[in-house]
């Protein structure tokens, strides 16, 4: 089991420096100039010289293989540089969404639970009855509504015609959290209501995307967390942000799998003994 978890990490690692590499070429390649759309922003006219010497600032003057080298050893020292807009530290601002994205991982989750549960043991409990078909239909429905409508729908009904709940998130609490938390689980839910079975290995997998952040429910409900910071970033060309949240994204895929893959292997006797363990 060691040397088998042993040679998963090792084979990680090529595949996440793959994915800074592909990441870092398609900032680069996104037929945008950073520079010349912060000058564009301010209104002013400016000289190539001043261009030249913001570019040069930023290092975006040099070959794109030192660029990226020069990224990716401040990267594995922990530096993943600073943000263009804002001027403040990567890092920083990315741990500071972190609380909102945590907190909306953990509601979708519990809702998730609460929900998908309880119905799918209802409706093999009730197979083939009028309860088991309202149940699926339901499913269905839920499952086919993308995430932006279920938000606009949830929005319309619980915060402007109910006022139960705020339109906007006001803060990282539990009244802001509840309707994108609630969006996210819907969609969970009518997905994972049919195998109850399997609901906590499939909660698994979905851990990733939601610590992630579901960029377009973060940003329709201004949910201050990781993805809502992507979405900012990609519209005002913030590269450092946006490779950030990429890296973030890897890394928690890789690590789900690779957890859900040896958890895999720790708990089923069949994989063990199928003549692979080593």
């Amino acid at each position: 089991m060691k040397k088998y978890a042993v040679r998963r990490l090792l084979q990680l690692i090529p595949i996440l420096l793959a994915i800074t590499f592909l990441s870092y070429g398609m900032m680069r390649i996104a037929g945008s100039d950073v520079v010349e759309q912060k000058m564009e922003n301010t209104g002013e006219t400016v000289s190539q010289e001043i261009v030249d010497a913001a570019r040069e600032e930023l290092g975006l003057d040099k070959p794109f293989f030192v660029q990226y080298f020069s990224w990716l050893c401040n990267l594995l020292r922990g530096d993943m540089g600073t943000s263009y807009v804002s001027n403040k530290p990567v890092f920083s601002t990315f741990v500071s969404k972190l609380p909102a994205t945590l907190l909306l991982t953990f509601v979708s989750i519990l809702l998730t639970v609460v929900i998908s549960i309880p119905l799918g043991i209802w409706a093999a409990v009730r197979q083939n009855k009028i309860t088991d078909y309202v149940i699926r239909t339901a499913s269905f429905i839920g499952n086919s509504l993308p995430n932006f409508f279920v938000s606009l729908l949830l929005m319309y009904l619980f915060a402007i015609r109910l006022g139960w709940f705020p339109v906007i998130s006001k803060g990282v609490s539990l009244q802001s959290v509840a309707l994108p938390a609630l969006t996210l689980a819907i969609a969970m839910s009518s997905k994972y209501l049919r195998q109850v079975r399997a609901t906590v290995t499939l909660l698994t997998i979905s851990i990733g995307s939601l610590l992630g952040g579901t960029a377009i429910v973060e940003s329709i409900f201004m949910w201050d967390g990781v993805g809502k910071m992507a979405v900012d970033a990609i519209n005002m060309r913030d590269y450092p942000i946006i490779q950030a949240y990429v890296m973030w994204m890897a890394i928690i895929y890789v690590v789900v799998n690779l957890i859900t893959d040896l958890s895999y292997r720790f708990l089923d006797p069949r994989i063990r003994l199928g003549g692979i363990e080593q």
